[in-house]
């Protein structure tokens, strides 16, 4: 079991992310004692969207390609159409998931944040849900898709929209304090 208060979480993330889908993981993450880091490609602030237009910035701790992801609990894949577009042609980034997945790590994953597990090639078998524009991306590599605000397959979460946030960071919460999932590669 590992304390939240004890626990060290990583966001993945770049421009065009939706704006809540990143703030109320980090900061609730964070009220709960979780350590939060965000990474970004540059290592840079990178901008929401929010409301059809650019929102704000969140900081950023670290570059993608500088995460250790031993050093984490959870893998947080926040969504936004913008976001995961981009984030899911940054070699790095898949990388960081594809090993989160294989050493059981929980990961997180919301609205169009799921593009990454696709991308990771992780999602073959396992029940999710996700935005209802890529749930055939979601069927089509493999995924047993679900419509509800939070699907959970070993310790991998995905929920399809903002209305889902507070289900979403519960369920991470939950998972983190359970620790480590082994599980089987996709099927």
């Amino acid at each position: 079991m590992t304390d939240i208060a004890k626990s060290k979480i990583l966001i993945l993330s770049t421009n065009g992310f939706e704006q809540s889908e990143l703030e109320v993981p980090r900061d609730k993450l964070r009220a709960a004692g979780a350590t939060v880091h965000v990474a970004t490609p540059d290592g840079k602030a990178i901008k929401g969207w929010d409301g059809g237009d650019w929102g704000r910035e969140a900081d950023a701790d670290l570059k993608i390609a500088d995460a250790r992801i031993a050093d984490y609990d959870a893998v947080v894949l926040p969504g936004g159409q913008i976001n995961p577009d981009i984030l899911r042609t940054d070699k790095d980034a898949v990388a960081h998931v594809k090993e989160a997945v294989r050493s059981g790590k929980i990961v997180a994953a919301i609205c169009h944040g799921p593009w990454m597990l696709i991308e990771a090639d992780v999602v073959e078998g396992r029940e999710m849900t996700a935005y209802p524009s890529i749930r055939t991306d979601l069927r089509n590599a493999g995924a047993k898709v679900v419509d509800k605000q939070v699907a959970i397959d070993n310790g991998i979460i995905t929920s399809r929209n903002p209305d889902d946030l507070e289900a979403f960071v519960a369920k991470i919460i939950e998972e983190v304090k359970e620790g480590k999932h082994p599980r089987p590669a996709a099927a």
